[in-house]
């Protein structure tokens, strides 16, 4: 028989959960114990809910996928990561924390830049944005910090350059994201940050409305704020979702990436030695899976009963779903916590499932392609300058990475 939300026959545990010392790349032991012994079960959040952690690939997979499984964060029960998310999420919603049709409706009007054949166009301008960061930091000091050389200006350019954000504010945004982003991040304190992204977001739309562009916000107030389709509110919305997101991720992904090639130098021959495009887009799949950035879960509440694995998740009931355990499910990946470039990787979540998948998934691709494979073809050298235990990792933020990582060649 079934077990019911009710179910209080194992201790919850206390998540997100830590990870093991020494080992930066695996998600918490603990999930994968649950992963193998009971792979739904009950965890205890910061504000003493306790939803629903899913742990297996097939059952996440499956979750996303349900429209019983609602992502919109103020419905009751909504399972929110702190108490700074829970202060935002409700009252600055964006299409990431909706459902449908307002979801789609917005979606919408932003999915056309981020099409495959719009991005990989993109293509030579990264490369070419690429090359002149390393240009830059081979010319200057070693040891390099490679987040401030490559890993967060790649990114943040290349996203200022599709919205339309002029790059010589990128302290604002990049200093306010960070605090949205942290989880002890006060709820004032993301408030805060909030105000000041949505603001400058909005009055770039003004200005846009009357002298446009070529650029995403530019189509955005021209064709989406001046026709009535969206209100300059949500398209300031939007536009701080798009910003946060086309640089945070990334970056922390190049950084993290190139630490864990370091880390695992047979892995890193391999990448360093081909000029095959389709074995640096596999080798970035891999590592998209094998750190899986986004560590905290996918938040979502049940809009029914939903029966899985033996167990009734009952309307109403918070869900976490937790894409790094589920990229190291060896039902899905055999051998997963071993990094291996040559897999085919291509069908990890590190960018979720279902309708609500990663808008920006394409562009990040590429430009992940064109960072690894340059990096390490151009500065073959390119080692460690500073012991493991040395590096702070952001345990404390909702995308995970390391907050320096000293380079030398």
């Amino acid at each position: 028989m079934a077990e019911t939300s009710a179910d209080t026959t194992t201790e919850q545990l206390p998540f997100p959960l830590p990870r093991a010392t020494g080992c930066p790349f695996d998600p918490p032991p603990a999930l994968r114990t649950l992963q193998a012994d009971k792979p739904l079960s009950r965890v205890r959040i910061w504000d003493g809910t306790s939803p629903w952690l899913v742990t297996r690939y097939d059952h996440l997979r499956t979750l996303l996928g349900d429209p019983r499984i609602s992502a919109d964060a103020s419905r009751p029960g909504y399972p929110h990561r702190n108490a700074g998310g829970k202060a935002t999420d409700s009252v600055r919603r964006t299409f990431l924390t909706m459902d449908d049709p307002e979801h789609a409706r917005l979606r919408r009007m932003v999915t056309a830049p981020f099409a495959i054949k719009k991005v990989e166009a993109l293509r030579p301008s990264i490369q070419k944005t690429t090359d002149a960061l390393i240009d830059t930091m081979l010319a200057g000091p070693r040891p390099a910090d490679l987040v401030e050389a490559l890993a967060l200006p790649l990114p943040s350019l290349v996203i200022c350059e599709l919205l339309g954000v002029p790059y010589e504010d990128h302290d604002l945004f990049q200093r306010n994201t960070k605090v949205i982003v942290r989880r002890t991040s006060t709820p004032e304190e993301v408030l805060a940050a909030q105000t000041t992204l949505t603001d400058y977001l909005d009055d770039l739309l003004s200005t846009k409305r009357t002298r446009p562009g070529t650029d995403l916000l530019s189509a955005l107030a021209t064709e989406r704020v001046n026709t009535g389709q969206m209100t300059q509110g949500e398209a300031a919305k939007t536009g701080v979702l798009m910003l946060g997101a086309g640089h945070e991720t990334t970056a922390n992904m190049i950084t993290l990436g190139t630490l864990a090639l370091l880390q695992h130098p047979d892995q890193l021959a391999l990448l360093r030695d081909t000029d095959d495009p389709r074995a640096v887009a596999a080798a970035v799949e891999e590592l998209l899976r094998y750190l899986t950035i986004t560590h905290s879960g996918r938040r979502r509440t049940a809009l029914a009963d939903i029966e899985i694995d033996g167990q009734v998740i009952r309307a109403g009931d918070g869900v976490v779903l937790a894409g790094d355990i589920a990229n190291r499910d060896p039902e899905a990946f055999p051998d997963p916590y071993r990094l291996d470039i040559t897999r085919n990787a291509r069908h990890h979540v590190a960018f979720g499932y279902g309708v609500h998948q990663c808008l920006g998934q394409p562009l990040a691709r590429i430009e992940l392609q064109v960072a690894f494979s340059t990096l390490h073809s151009r500065v073959p050298t390119l080692q460690l300058a500073c012991e493991m235990d040395q590096l702070e990792f952001k345990h404390d933020g909702i995308v995970y990475g390391v907050y320096k990582l000293p380079i030398t060649w």
